[in-house]
């Protein structure tokens, strides 16, 4: 269920008014219905003003209000006398019982008194209660709700509404949805009431907005969709699972495919995307030596200092300096207006504080009421799926217990309707850059496989969220062009432990002639959505290692496929002839594993090398996307060297290995769908732009590195808007260290 679901029947693919938005051509803009009503009741106005003095068009939009709340109040007492009627512990009468007609105004009273509370306590309620949990707080709603509706039966005079808790809790969730589909059909045939629904919904209005109108130059409205691979994107538009897609494909935008960097995940992705760059970005997590620090990229603390690198290095605040909003993301962008949005998380401020996108949607109840139904539901269908997966016997196939019901939908109802939500805000307020990321698929695709039934129908969903964007466009005081992207896609496979029963933890031991477990330990997963959910309900993201010992025993961690190895007691990179003195067996060890595809080292005599089996060794400066980097594809090379050029590359890189003939890899995390690394369809992202746009690149050349997508986005911004000047980061929020305090030198790994 995609929020606000009341408006999903109203979503459909976008006909006119994305085609416009994506191209600005102010002469040929038709004009709006809503401005005719409006300039025909203002020449009406004009032509009577001096009879009367009195301008009919705001007697018209009076008296449709009243109109609204009058049906809106009659529809909700009709739906309270239905369920007074079907729950035994709900009456609207007295013990010895009233005739027909006081029941019915027992019920209006009622009604009544109920919808007085929910629109003016209930924004109260919300965020006087802005210091509890979020996720919390969408389960408090029913709660809550039901305890207005007590409070409204206690209202009605003589005292003739009674109902139990756990019925009033029921009844008030029901009146809530009631109320809200209702207003929203009847607000549909009047743009100007459809309008301010939409604004209610979104919770969101701008206090000085600029004089804007169909002829203004357009917006541009960026969203991501986290995970999505360029053939996941192709197979979904071509078997009808993605219609609103489809529909832009076939009339107004091109589809580009981009190559990622090594490091393909979303913190390294989205941080060039926003900032401009990702130098020395080498994995998911990695530990650096000069620090002591061991970086996650969904970490707050992490997320700050890559941000604050990224800005320092460019010298520019982002892609979103101009008027820009940043929803769902880990990096800001350089937005003023910020929501959800992971290195500012721990920031104070009512403008700066990230879980503001939360209240902001939680103080509608029947937002409140619906996504806590639809979480509920959501953990339900994922308990259901993977109880089909283990009877089935389905392969490869990963444990779903424990917490991972929730984060799931956690990611695919809560975080998604929040963003969605917030977009709409931003349309309708008329910014003039926003940027958002839904997670939903990436978290799914992870444990479900990238190509399975349970991603496709997270696509549906994502696909009727870009539908109800499309219409809320329709509304917007200025044209939008909306641009669809992914920032990595992702590989399907068996995880290493499954497929050789230890993990890459394991293997680095027994290399190092150190002992090995008993029973292996799990790798923590990456998936973005698990410390976004440990945020919301406050729950700490360190792990267990909060100081890595300074030891010779190896550091090892994953990122998807790709695994990275460290030794804590070495200031400097090791080489490889010192990792042979120290440890001889252990190159040979991890080069000649079948599960392994190739490895980076520096050698003090050739410079770095990529080592295959058999002892292969290919110096970096001499490397090609043949030999032990063939089966990786085009491109692959050039991402090694890159890589290897960063200042915190670790001392052994691992790639696992790669089946060009399945697509398959093998994460060194507990994932069925996995990035990170190379190889496979993890490396193939998309852009989805509108056709009016200038090509993201000429004829036969390839979009390779997410810092130049970073250069198509800004191209695009400034083709409507003039040049934009870097800005520097303003110097009035808190220094990393301060807006996140770490103890010692080290930020632990979220889960150890």
């Amino acid at each position: 269920m995609t929020p606000p679901r009341d408006l999903h029947r109203h979503a459909r693919p976008p006909r006119s008014r994305v085609a416009r938005s994506s191209s600005y051509e102010p002469k040929c803009a038709p004009p709006r219905p809503e401005r005719d009503r409006s300039r025909v009741a203002s020449d009406t106005a004009a032509s009577r003003a001096g009879a009367n003095g009195v301008v009919p068009g705001r007697w018209r939009t009076a008296g449709g209000a009243l109109l609204r709340i009058a049906v809106v109040w009659v529809v909700s007492s009709l739906t309270l006398l239905a369920l007074a009627g079907l729950l035994p512990d709900f009456q609207l009468q007295s013990d010895d019982g009233d005739s027909a007609t006081r029941t019915a105004v027992t019920a209006a009273w009622g009604a009544g008194a109920f919808g007085l509370l929910s629109a003016l306590v209930w924004p109260l309620v919300v965020r006087a209660l802005l210091l509890v949990p979020a996720l919390v707080l969408g389960l408090l709603a029913f709660f809550l709700n039901g305890s207005l509706l007590l409070l409204a039966l206690w209202l009605i005079p003589d005292g003739r509404g009674e109902a139990a808790p756990d019925n009033a809790v029921v009844v008030a969730a029901v009146m809530s949805a009631v109320a809200s589909a209702t207003s929203t059909a009847l607000a549909v045939r009047d743009d100007n009431a459809y309008r301010r629904r939409l604004y209610r919904l979104a919770g969101r209005r701008r206090s000085t907005s600029p004089p804007l109108g169909p002829d203004s130059p357009p917006g541009t409205v960026f969203l991501q969709l986290d995970g999505v691979g360029h053939r996941v994107l192709r197979d979904a538009v071509a078997d009808g699972t993605m219609p609103t897609v489809a529909a832009w494909l076939g009339s107004t935008h091109r589809l580009t495919p981009w190559r990622t960097d090594w490091s393909s995940q979303t913190g390294a992705s989205q941080l060039a995307i926003l900032h401009g760059t990702n130098h020395d970005v080498p994995a998911f997590r990695w530990y650096e030596k000069d620090t002591g620090r061991l970086m996650v990229s969904n970490r707050p603390a992490s997320a700050a200092e890559l941000q604050r690198r990224a800005i320092e290095r460019t010298g520019d605040g982002g892609l979103l300096t101009l008027d820009g909003a940043s929803r769902g993301n880990l990096f800001s962008g350089g937005a003023d207006q910020l929501a959800l949005v992971l290195s500012v998380s721990a920031r104070r401020g009512r403008r700066n504080r990230s879980r503001a996108g939360y209240v902001a949607y939680f103080r509608d109840p029947a937002n409140a009421v619906r996504t806590a139904i639809s979480f509920i539901a959501e953990v339900c269908r994922e308990i259901g799926q993977s109880i089909r997966s283990r009877i089935g016997g389905e392969t490869p196939r990963v444990g779903r217990g424990g917490l991972y019901p929730f984060i799931r939908a956690f990611a695919t109802v809560v975080e998604r309707d929040v963003v969605v939500a917030a977009v709409i805000g931003d349309m309708l307020a008329g910014r003039t850059a926003v940027y958002a990321d839904l997670v939903a698929y990436d978290e799914v695709a992870h444990h479900s496989g990238p190509h399975s039934r349970d991603a496709a129908r997270v696509l549906a969903n994502l696909d009727r969220s870009l539908a109800l964007l499309a219409k809320v466009a329709e509304h917007t005081p200025r044209p939008y062009r909306i641009v669809l992207l992914s920032d990595h896609g992702q590989s399907p496979g068996e995880t290493f432990e499954s497929a050789y029963g230890l993990t890459l933890r394991d293997l680095v031991r027994a290399g190092c002639g150190l002992p090995v477990p008993r029973r292996a330990q799990h790798t923590p997963s990456g998936a973005e959505a698990r410390d976004t959910l440990r945020s919301a309900v406050h729950l700490p993201v360190e792990g267990r290692d909060e100081r890595p010992a300074r030891t010779s025993g190896p550091i090892v961690l994953a990122s998807g496929n790709l695994g990275l190895i460290s030794f804590p007691d070495v200031s400097y990179r090791m080489s490889r002839e010192e990792i042979d003195r120290r440890h001889p067996g252990l190159l040979d060890t991890l080069a000649d594993h079948p599960g392994i595809g190739f490895l980076l080292v520096r050698s003090e005599e050739h410079g770095s090398v990529v080592l295959g089996p058999a002892r292969l060794a290919v110096p970096v400066d001499d490397l090609t996307d043949e030999g032990p980097l063939a089966p990786f594809g085009p491109g692959a090379a050039d991402a090694v060297r890159r890589t290897d050029s960063f200042p915190h590359v670790a001392d052994i890189m691992v790639n696992s290995a790669y089946d060009p003939r399945t697509g398959t890899v093998h994460a060194f995390e507990e994932q069925i769908g996995s990035h990170g690394g190379l190889g496979g369809e993890q490396s193939e992202a998309f852009l989805l732009s509108p056709r009016t746009m200038s090509p993201p690149v000429a004829d036969g050349s390839r979009l390779v590195g997410a810092e130049e997508v970073h250069q198509v986005l800004r191209r695009w911004l400034r083709e409507v808007q003039g040049p934009q000047v870097p800005v520097q980061e303003s110097p009035s929020p808190p220094r990393p260290e301060e807006a996140f305090p770490v103890t010692g030198r080290v930020v632990p790994d979220k889960h150890g």
